[in-house]
């Protein structure tokens, strides 16, 4: 009997999904990946091309490279998703499936901040990344401010590598004496989940550049004309270059499923990723994993990873028999990039209680060949 297995988005965890479920799977099964861009990109490499140290083409592949792998791939918007029948529509084609694996991500509303698309330019977008490079390359001396607009975003570490990086760059091209560097969070520390010790180690390694570190300063709007943010504490600031991370919220078409609790995200089992829907998973940036802390899992490529992996290899064990069952343990890692050739990584056990347990280490030469040869694995292992 034929079994058909659909994965609705194609970024991180979809991508191991769909190839790990094609590696376990009889050849008469279907695996199915489905995505709204024809073009897949690593999203660390972003910081790389804010600076001009990469070109987009450097780190995206044509998501029609998986057919060569006996993945089917189907480009187009879901529009529609009944997770009690497995159904879902995709640019006016219905598919049915006997698993359903949600990978939709997080998508990104700037426009829940008033003024902030038109002022700044977004940090976690192809389009942003490329705008900021070329800001950067006209930059003579002014006010930067790099801003994370809600207090939970996902790659917790990229705003603080953003800054670090953008520091650096500056020193380079050497206009860092005319610039001032500000960060205003609306956390209270970097990297909250991970604890006081590492917030604290990042902080200081912002600092230690020069760069003012203003945390719990939520924004509230922002005057484009003007070049001023209002924050909800009443303080405000000045910009002449401004650097942001959005709000994020789950994809309308899982909301309008039911998909969703009232965190606004997927609630999944945490260690299965299974929904509350038969045979219907969720992962990565889409779901809600609550930890003992009173904080959700990081949103972050690493979980996104090894989450896919269970999932696949649980499916494929159902439908075949083989192999023994899989946990998602929490486990991850997240590499900080610090400018000038240096890297730190950060990792531990996310589901440690009363709280994560995670070690950093670093920042030196080591750890940032490592985040090089990683983007390189990937590109080369998926593509």
């Amino acid at each position: 009997m034929s079994r058909t297995a659909l994965i609705l988005g194609a970024g991180l965890g979809g991508l191991v999904a769909a190839e790990t479920l094609r590696k376990l799977l009889p050849t008469s099964d279907r695996v199915i990946a489905v995505d709204r861009a024809e073009r897949h990109f690593f999203p660390p490499s972003l910081l790389w091309l804010m600076v001009g140290a990469r070109k987009p083409e450097d780190f995206t592949r044509s998501l029609d490279r998986l057919i060569g792998r006996g993945v089917e791939f189907r480009h187009g918007d879901v529009t529609r998703i009944d997770p009690q029948r497995r159904e879902v529509a995709i640019a006016g084609e219905s598919l049915a499936a006997d698993a359903l694996v949600i990978a939709l991500g997080a998508e990104y509303a700037a426009e829940a901040i008033p003024g902030l698309a038109q002022a700044g330019l977004n940090l976690y977008t192809m389009e942003g990344a490329t705008a900021i490079r070329d800001a950067l390359a006209r930059f003579e001396g002014g006010r930067i401010v790099v801003l994370t607009a809600a207090p939970m975003y996902k790659c917790p570490a990229a705003p603080y590598e953003a800054a670090l990086l953008l520091e650096s760059h500056l020193r380079k091209r050497g206009v860092r004496d005319q610039a001032t560097i500000e960060f205003f969070a609306a956390e209270p520390r970097p990297m909250v989940v991970t604890g006081p010790e590492l917030g604290a180690a990042v902080r200081g390694m912002i600092e230690a550049r020069g760069i003012a570190y203003h945390p719990e300063h939520q924004v509230k709007e922002i005057d484009p004309a003007a070049h001023r943010i209002g924050f909800a504490n009443g303080a405000s600031a000045d910009y002449d270059l401004l650097l942001y991370v959005p709000p994020h919220r789950a994809p309308a078409v899982a909301r309008e499923a039911g998909l969703t609790n009232e965190t606004g995200w997927i609630p999944v089992d945490r260690h299965t990723l299974q929904t509350q829907f038969e045979n219907v998973f969720a992962l990565g940036d889409i779901t809600t994993i609550p930890l003992k802390m009173g904080r959700p899992l990081p949103k972050a490529g690493v979980f996104a990873h090894g989450q896919a992996e269970v999932v696949a290899h649980n499916i494929a064990r159902a439908w075949t028999g083989k192999g023994t069952p899989r946990q998602f343990a929490g486990e991850g890692m997240c590499f900080i990039e610090a400018g000038g050739g240096r890297a730190g990584i950060g990792k531990g056990n996310f589901y440690a209680e009363p709280t994560p347990q995670v070690e950093m280490h670093g920042p030196n030469l080591f750890w940032h060949a490592g985040k090089i040869l990683y983007e390189k694995y990937w590109l080369y292992r998926r593509f």
